[in-house]
């Protein structure tokens, strides 16, 4: 492009960097700030334009590490620590339990027994003879005021944000320890890393500079004429940019279906092909359903299989339906009439009426083996909830396809004959593997596995025949086969994506240029 055409199509923006600096002057974004008043987006997007011409080069790129802080952090700001939190709590009230003092304070367990940890290394609490925790003194390390410090110094730096270069090497050392780059939230600092580049013009931008100045463009041109302009009689008076009548026009977006619901819509159209029936049920389901109706116990490990998230209000279901819950609470206590032991404790019938979000699909199988057809095939796409940490190939809420098939024939040659058919027909997978696993309610368990071209090999669903102790509670003598799949992660595969985190993207472009 030559010099005069560059000129006609420079924006004002641009002019105006080029008519207030000199060749060798070194521009970055605070320069352009301080002197012409450009926003970060704006001096970023000039940068790159001038770039784009050749007009700009870049001479020195540094990397600076920032602490943000979070909500998190902001709250034990105002309302304390949750180790300075205890420690005023056991002064007031004496020797408590761990768990009565997460109940006083509003914490979570996990965040009350953390805290307690540290505070006992410190030698500023204890554990007594009855399992109460005990003041002793306060903390004398230095890192309890230095951590309050730089929580009170966050809250009330601009955009709640400090620069590791304001602070010294042992407040980096303490803010890095309660700081973290991705899944930040739980966290009192968000660490963040941005890029500061210096540029200089180049010997092309000097031939633009010369004729800008010969051609008389300030950089004060308007590019617009409006109705206001007309009226007045005030666009006599200005001087008007020249437009670049080769530039491609606008591109017509028409149109179009979500490409993720179009894929749910093809594994439905799929498995209905395949004469299984659809099922479907409410997000707010009970624990009883949710957990114990699969053998899942009240009180043991086994429930910690995936975090849930509780219903404040109203908290738990006015009743359970009968037989169900007499023949559940028999079968967990005892093992009733299914040839197993149980798991030989006494079932709590007010705590199976908690109410909580679907955290699997599989409570939607439990409800369907009361009323199904025998032979029968039946499937569900539910949505679900789980307390987990976001990333490439987790998420809080997300998609399964849920399935049971019932039939005196049913087998675990069959099962693995469905899972194939997700893994390969569904999801495109080319290379897929079976292992065991252990689910509550089935046995065998199977877990499918399949390898992304970008994420490698991942879980794809879990899977297994129910135990006697699943079905015959809900009256059931035969066979059931049950699996539990990602759609979310099928979609990766078959979509050609590498991150779940696009399936609900608010990138709309994105979403009108997939496939």
């Amino acid at each position: 492009m030559d010099i005069k055409t560059i000129v006609k199509n420079l924006h004002p923006l641009e002019t105006r960097v080029l008519k207030n600096f000199k060749l060798g002057e070194n521009l970055d974004n605070e320069k352009l700030a301080k002197q012409l008043d450009y926003k970060e987006g704006h001096a970023n997007q000039v940068f790159s334009w001038l770039k784009m011409k050749e007009l700009v080069q870049e001479t020195a790129r540094t990397t600076h590490t920032f602490f943000e802080l979070t909500e998190t952090g902001a709250d034990f700001a105002r309302n304390g620590t949750p180790e300075r939190r205890i420690i005023n709590l056991l002064k007031e009230k004496g020797g408590l339990r761990l768990p009565e003092i997460a109940e006083i304070l509003k914490l979570e367990n996990k965040d009350v027994g953390s805290a307690f940890g540290i505070l006992s290394k410190e030698g500023a609490v204890k554990m007594d003879a009855e399992k109460k925790a005990e003041f002793i003194e306060e903390p004398k390390s230095e890192r309890f005021n230095l951590i309050n410090t730089l929580l009170n110094k966050g809250l009330t730096a601009e955009n709640r944000t400090i620069a590791e270069s304001e602070l010294n090497e042992e407040e980096i050392k303490i803010i890095n320890s309660i700081a973290k780059k991705r899944g930040a939230a739980d966290s009192a600092f968000k660490i963040t890393e941005r890029d500061f580049v210096v540029y200089t013009f180049t010997k092309k931008a000097e031939d633009v500079q010369k004729e800008l100045e010969e051609a008389g463009i300030t950089g004060e041109e308007t590019g617009q004429l409006t109705v206001e302009s007309l009226k007045t009689a005030s666009w006599k008076n200005k001087t008007f940019r020249s437009y670049n009548i080769n530039l491609p026009p606008a591109r017509i977006i028409s149109g179009r279906t979500n490409p993720y619901c179009d894929f749910l819509e093809s594994v439905k159209d799929k498995l209905v092909g395949l004469g299984f029936e659809e099922f479907d049920g409410p997000l707010v389901e009970t624990d009883f359903w949710n957990s114990d109706a699969l053998f899942m116990p009240q009180f043991h490990a086994a429930r910690d299989i995936h975090d849930v998230y509780y219903v404040k209000n109203p908290s738990y279901a006015k009743k359970i339906e009968e037989p169900f819950l007499s023949r559940v609470a028999e079968i967990h206590e005892t093992g009733g009439n299914t040839g197993s032991r149980g798991w030989n404790y006494s079932f709590d019938r007010d705590f199976t009426r908690r109410l909580l979000l679907r955290s699997q699909g599989t409570v939607l199988s439990a409800h369907q083996l009361a009323k199904a057809k025998i032979p029968g095939k039946y499937f569900g796409i539910a949505r679900c909830f789980r307390y987990d940490k976001v990333d490439a190939t987790h998420l809080s809420d997300f998609y399964q396809t849920e399935g049971i098939v019932l039939g005196s024939e049913v087998n675990l040659r069959t099962l693995l004959g469905i899972l194939k058919m997700f893994a390969v027909e569904i999801a495109g997978a080319s290379e897929v593997k079976y292992v065991g696993g252990y689910f509550p309610f089935t046995e065998p368990s199977i877990e499918v596995h399949i390898k992304h071209p970008v994420l490698g090999w991942f879980e794809l669903g879990g899977s297994g025949i129910l135990r006697p102790e699943v079905s015959r509670a809900m009256g059931v003598e035969v066979p059931v086969l049950a699996w539990g799949i990602g759609i979310d992660r099928m979609a990766l595969m078959a979509l050609g994506l590498n991150d779940l985190r696009e399936l609900f993207s608010s990138d709309i472009e994105g979403v009108r240029l997939r496939k």
